[in-house]
This record gives C-alpha cells, structure tokens and sequence, in this order.
C-alpha cells in the first residue's frame, strides 16, 4: 500500500537536519548582509511548508521510481528525504553551488541524498518526476527576463537584447532537462514558471495538467504546483 503521510521517523530526522546545517555558510549564499537574522525567520517556515509539500508529492509518486531536482537546496531537504527514506526512491539533486553542496552534504551524511555540484543536463537516464523550483526565473542569473515574468519590467531600463538572450538560456535548460522524463510523468514547479514547461508542451505536442491547488513556500516567493505531462 503506498504511503501518504510522511513517517514520525523522517519528520524528526527532517528536523534534526534543519537545527544542524551550517547556517553560516548559508547565509553568505543566500544573503548579501543579514544571513543571521534571514535564516532565524526562515528556518521554522522552511521546515515546517516543506514538511506539508513534501506530504503532498508523497501522494502523487510511486515508490521505487527516480526524480531529478533542479537547482536544489535547503527548501529541497524535506521533499529529498521523503522521497528517499518513505517511498525507497531515488533522488538526484543537483546545485551549482558548490558551497551549499557541500553543507548541505555534511548534514546529510550517511543518507540516501547527495547534492551533486553539477548541471542537470549531465543527469543521465529517465526519471518519472521532474523538480524545478525558482530555476528559470532566477533573478540573479535572468536579472532581464525575471522581472518581466513577474510585471514588473521597467519599460525605460528594459533592455531586449539581454532580455533575448537570457530567454535562450532558459530555453535551453527546458529543453535539455524535460526529456529526461518518463511520460507519463510528474513536474513540481512554480507558478511562475509553469509557462515555460507549458511551452515545452506545446511545442513537442505533449498533452499537460496543471493542477489547481498551490502550495506556500518559505524561500520562493511564489507558490508551487504539480503538473501532469504526457497524459490527457
């Protein structure tokens, strides 16, 4: 019988996990100043809407298959364990950041999760579910192409050129990474960058659903939803 509630043993290792990170090296990743004060607010939040999602896509995966995240991080840490230690499966999460796949390595030391420092275009095989969460609007890396996904572009300052280029680019890690899934075969994602797995869709044909319920998050402003691809 497949297991919809996330088991007493990994919500407290899911816990335990939060209260010994090296919130120090974080916060130099994730803030500029104040990474002190950011990971006090954000800690218990992270924790706790990252317990509920992970519950949430517990209910929509088999046990035993394999999913690739994208660009993973703290955020990340409940849904991984999850996945690995109630439903046996095998995850794959991949960070540029070498920084934070290092911590986030040591403090799951001895799990079945592993922060690869690579591209997820390296990934190799199929995988059933597809992870890609404040990766493609990243206003760091689309500093152009963010604000103009959300409505905020300034018409004076905006510059199309970067705008183009920065399109390609996301483009490109669309391209290279939803092959890589299995149809029929599940996408978690964001609500803002639903458009682009949308456009992925449309363009090879794929029939799609987007589920109507959102969940919160405590690190991406915006909330996440689950998409059925290659199944009407």
């Amino acid at each position: 019988m497949m297991t919809m509630q996330i088991s007493p043993v990994t919500t407290a290792l899911i816990r335990k996990i939060y209260a010994q990170l090296d919130y120090k090296t974080l916060g130099n990743i994730y803030c500029y100043e104040g990474g002190d004060e950011f990971w006090r607010a954000k800690r218990k939040p992270c924790e706790r809407l990252g317990i509920n999602l992970a519950q949430a896509l517990l209910k929509k995966l088999p046990r035993g298959g394999r999913s690739l995240y994208v660009g993973a991080g703290v955020a990340e840490l409940p849904c991984l364990l999850a996945e690995s230690m109630d439903h046996q499966r095998t995850v794959e999460p991949y960070n540029l950041r070498r920084s934070e796949v290092a911590a986030l390595n040591r403090a799951c030391s001895g799990l079945p999760v592993k922060f690869l420092s690579r591209d997820a275009a390296s990934a190799r095989g199929r995988f059933d579910h597809l992870w890609i969460v404040s990766v493609l609007n990243d206003p760091e890396r689309f500093p152009d192409l963010s604000p103009l996904s959300y409505g905020n572009a300034n018409p004076v300052t905006f510059n199309p050129g970067r705008f183009e280029q920065q399109r390609r680019i996301v483009q490109s890690i669309v391209d290279q990474c939803m092959p890589k899934l299995g149809l029929p075969g599940l996408v978690t994602t964001s609500t803002e960058e639903v458009v682009w797995i949308a456009d992925w869709c449309h363009r090879h044909r794929i029939p799609y659903r987007v589920e109507r319920k959102q969940y919160p998050t405590a690190l991406v402003g915006d909330p996440i939803c689950f998409i059925t691809v290659g199944k009407k």
